[in-house]
């Protein structure tokens, strides 16, 4: 990203962490679903083929 007069280094620093800190939560809630998921994507998958 392109410098940009008026914005400190730290604090985009500290609001990237925190945005990252959040994704990773995001994903580590989601990670009980992943065989659910797997489970109904390879059901649909077996069902279209003959």
């Amino acid at each position: 990203m392109a410098r940009v007069g008026g914005r400190n280094l730290a604090v985009s620093w500290i609001a990237g962490v925190i945005c990252a800190a959040v994704v990773a939560g995001l994903a580590w809630f989601a990670l009980p679903m992943l065989p659910v998921m797997a489970e109904f994507f390879g059901e649909g998958i077996r069902s279209m083929a003959p």
